[in-house]
């Protein structure tokens, strides 16, 4: 079986593994002569990561949900990234504008900055839109409010936004 290590659970020289394989989880109980290898190496079991893609040939263990690993091989040594889900985590941007907006449309607005002029911004379908830190909808955007915006360039070289934020700050008590 072929997947990405979640979790690994570890007492002396065993322990548990819990593997996502397509979209189930696997747990998978393995022991000191369970064989494990990374880059046709021979490691411990203490040392595969979360996010590593491994293939494990196991068993089924009689009387538990839990395999027994028989063997262990960690296909890339790179640690594997998992998904981010886009409406809990935003995508992030190196560039950062503030400015009053001029025009907003379906996929741009355009960004007035003070000592900068304007700038057109691509909105992408994933861009979030924060209205005093609560998630709001496109429509709430309108023109003449001002906003900040997190943004990156595309591979053309066009701004496109990641996060419209605005709304006011709170006062300390």
């Amino acid at each position: 079986m072929r997947g990405i290590v979640v979790r690994r659970e570890m007492s002396l020289r065993s322990g548990v593994l819990t593997v996502r394989a397509g979209d189930r989880l696997v747990k998978f109980r393995f022991v000191a002569r369970t064989y494990v290898e990374r880059e046709n190496r021979s490691i411990e079991g203490a040392q595969l990561q979360a996010g590593e893609e491994v293939e494990i040939v196991s068993d089924a263990a009689p009387g538990t949900t839990l395999r027994n690993a028989q063997s262990i091989h960690v296909l890339s040594p790179r640690i594997v990234e998992r998904r981010r889900n886009t409406a809990e985590t935003p995508a992030r941007g190196d560039l950062t504008f503030s400015g009053l907006v001029l025009r907003v449309g379906n996929s741009r607005m355009v960004l007035h900055q003070r000592e900068d002029g304007d700038i057109e911004i691509a909105l992408r379908p994933d861009t979030r839109f924060v209205a005093n830190g609560e998630i709001v909808g496109a429509e709430n955007l309108k023109p003449n409010m001002r906003v900040e915006v997190r943004a990156a360039r595309d591979v053309a070289g066009k701004v496109e936004a990641y996060q419209v934020l605005w709304g006011s700050m709170l006062s300390p008590k």
